[in-house]
């Protein structure tokens, strides 16, 4: 049952289309900090905080980010900012992070 379950769990992968999975990096905003790069362990604790939880939560698990991308309106009259934080582990990945005004609001991978 669990192999059959994976088979249908990479079943299903191949049938997201690129561009709905994040496919693709965007265009940083502003400056790029090198240095950033979220271990696993980073990564395994931000996936614990909660959606609307603060912002100061998130800088104190990833410190700075590696850059800003453009903000977006993911709600009516909300400013959505995403900062960007590539994995260590898989330089190809990217945590993409939302924020509105200073809650958390959720993350995405974004692959290369």
């Amino acid at each position: 049952m669990v192999i059959a379950m994976a088979g249908l769990l990479v079943d299903l992968r191949g049938m997201v289309s690129p561009v709905a999975s994040g496919s693709h990096h965007e265009a940083c905003q502003g400056t790029v900090n090198q240095q950033v790069a979220l271990s696993r362990e980073q990564l395994a604790q931000l996936l614990t905080v909660p959606e609307r939880d603060s912002r100061d939560r998130i800088t104190q698990i990833a410190g700075a980010p590696y850059c800003q991308l453009q903000n977006i309106q993911v709600r009516a009259g909300v400013a959505a900012e995403r900062q960007v934080y590539p994995l260590a582990f898989d330089p190809q990945t990217r945590l993409v992070i939302l924020y509105e005004g200073n809650e958390y609001a959720g993350y995405r991978f974004s692959f290369q």
